[in-house]
């Protein structure tokens, strides 16, 4: 959005118009208009708590109701009290502008100075901005989809042969289902008839760069067919020249947390009727389109009206480490424009209070909790992280990797349709003790080696981008540090994790790999769960049945205890992802705040 806003104004990115999102800043002095995420908003407001390096504030987006965005709108509503020259714009495609504006209204004001029904209070009003939109056709199914991926590239194959041009959005759950769809577009394309055009298939999720994202606002070459497999961020976030028709499967990822067990998944679930609307409304921006669902039209109705906001469904541990570092101790108290269920709010702050992010009166620790609060990685990481320059662990360097590794959310490694010349390559990378190791293995060979060779990277399945990304991580996670004043001095070890001569300081000159394990576990210790004889895991309390993912270590290896760092749900199976092998006594070591010894 920057970008096109820049060259709108006609000047360089970074200039007036700039943008910065996580682990990434690209602004100046000169910037006037700044793009940002509502998470960046909320970490710039620890350090100016009244906002007032800006004047004008605006939330787009907020149907959406996500996390971020409902803090941020509470965390706005408490400034606007301070600084009533502040304007706040909320944008929103759906009818919910009046919850919005009753929000914002002023609660001491009269009510014949509030006309909220018309649209009207004291504190602001509503401005309706009709959309240009072309018609758009929905076609349903007469019989339920059992496998909508197979029904999406069906569909695909059956417009680009009957249809006139114009290219194809299919709104998908993920990147795992986005990058199967590719593959299965590939192995399809062999059959078009000879002389037809050709089909060009695009990934589009949040976990790709700047640049690979781009790639689909590129009009496709002469005689190809563009079709963008997407997540929901093209459902209003983007909009994408030369979409004619949509494919809905009719599911989105949502995350799901559930308080007993302390997991929090991405589950997928089916959309709303306010999502179908608007990812059928893409159909219609440029011309006349069509917009196929994959499901019956019977189903449609029986869908829900608009999505659960998140904050009644996520894990609220990051959300009030935040609201605690800005001022607000008293979470059941804030503003909220819906309120979390109580039973999450508890939840958080027992996580929070075994990390040691909170003191015995819910207070933020110092420096612990203050620093969690401030660095840009989720609580149970960041814990890793900040525990690691510890003498009981003294392993700084390799967690800044890890930590930096993981924030890449899967996207090390590229597919290859030759898997086993794949797994090959992965296996040389392989550590025993799980994905964070190994992962740190990559991370020192691609330092060492394949920096300056992208050539390196490909002969090993790396993602060079991801890799590269990687290493500018680490370096502002280092200066986070350093901010802190913890030294990182450091000189990156080129040995392998595995190597039994690299051993730590204290009494027990335990190896490194050991101390890596268990700085791990000091922060992931809720995450832990135990093998079963069929392969499987089971969580601590024995109540959730978890699968290693394919594409990690752990995938038909051996275990006894465990720690993961992600929990992807698929319609069947909870995966977990970035497992390594750990101590049981390492629980209630790390989490005696968090775990009971029986008869203990």
């Amino acid at each position: 959005m920057a970008r096109r806003v820049a060259e709108e104004v006609r000047c360089e990115i970074g200039q007036k118009v700039g943008y910065s999102i996580r682990f990434e800043d690209v602004t100046s002095a000169a910037t006037k208009i700044k793009f940002l995420t509502d998470g960046l908003l909320l970490r710039e407001a620890l350090v100016d708590p009244l906002l007032s390096r800006y004047s004008v504030i605006m939330v787009d987006e907020a149907h959406e109701r996500s996390l971020s965005s409902d803090v941020l709108l509470g965390v706005l509503k408490k400034i606007r009290k301070r600084r009533s020259e502040l304007r706040i714009l909320v944008s929103s495609a759906t009818l919910q502008a009046e919850d919005f504006l009753r929000f914002f209204a002023d609660d001491d004001a009269p009510d014949e100075e509030q006309d909220l029904e018309n649209g009207r209070s004291q504190n602001g009003q509503i401005v309706s901005i009709e959309g240009r939109a072309f018609p758009v056709d929905t076609h349903y199914l007469t019989e339920p989809c059992e496998d909508y991926l197979e029904g999406a590239i069906k569909t695909v194959f059956e417009i680009h042969s009957s249809e006139p041009e114009g290219d194809i959005l299919v709104f998908l759950t993920g990147r795992d289902e986005i990058e199967k769809a590719i593959e299965l577009v590939a192995d399809r394309l062999p059959s078009l008839p000879q002389g037809s055009d050709r089909i060009l298939p695009l990934p589009l999720y949040a976990g790709l760069t700047t640049e690979q994202q781009m790639y689909v606002f590129e009009p496709a070459s002469e005689n190809h067919r563009k079709v963008i497999f997407s997540t929901n961020i093209a459902e209003a976030s983007v909009t994408i020249d030369g979409i004619v028709y949509v494919i809905d499967s009719g599911f989105v990822k949502l995350r799901a947390y559930n308080p007993a067990t302390g997991i929090e998944t991405l589950t997928p679930t089916p959309v709303s009727q306010a999502s179908a609307t608007q990812r059928a409304g893409r159909a219609g921006r440029t011309k006349p389109g069509k917009c196929y669902r994959l499901y019956t039209e019977a189903a449609f109705d029986t869908l829900p009206p608009s999505t659960v906001p998140e904050i009644q469904r996520s894990n609220l541990a990051p959300m009030i480490l935040q609201l605690k570092a800005l001022g607000i101790d008293n979470v059941a108290r804030f503003d909220f424009l819906t309120p979390p269920p109580a039973e999450l709010i508890v939840r958080a702050l027992e996580l929070l209070y075994s990390l040691g992010a909170l003191d015995d009166y819910a207070k933020l620790t110092k420096p612990l909790g203050i620093r969690m609060a401030e660095i840009a990685l989720e609580p149970m990481l960041a814990a890793c992280l900040l525990n690691s320059h510890l003498p009981a662990f003294n392993c700084l360097s390799e967690m800044l990797s890890i930590a930096a590794m993981t924030s890449l959310q899967g996207a090390v490694w590229f597919s290859h349709d030759n898997k086993k010349a794949e797994e090959s390559a992965r296996r040389k990378f392989a550590v025993e003790q799980g994905d964070h190791l190994t992962l740190l293995n990559v991370y020192q060979a691609f330092v060492t080696t394949g920096k300056k060779d992208a050539k390196w990277c490909q002969q090993h399945y790396l993602n060079y981008k991801s890799m590269t990304r990687a290493v500018s991580i680490r370096n502002q996670l280092k200066r986070s540090l350093e901010r802190f004043g913890i030294d990182v001095g450091e000189s990156l070890s080129v040995s392998s994790v595995t190597d039994p001569i690299l051993r730590v300081g204290g009494a027990d000159q335990r190896p490194k790999e050991e101390s890596i394990r268990r700085c791990l576990t000091s922060g992931y210790f809720s995450h832990a769960a135990r093998m079963a004889p069929d392969g499987t895991f089971r969580t601590v309390d024995g109540s959730t049945v978890l699968h290693p993912h394919p594409s990690s270590l752990m995938f038909n290896r051996k275990a006894d205890w465990v720690v993961f760092t992600e929990v992807v749900e698929t319609g069947e199976k909870t995966f977990v992802r970035d497992v390594t092998k750990i101590e049981k006594g390492w629980l209630v070591e790390y989490g005696r705040e968090f775990y009971r010894v029986k008869g203990g």
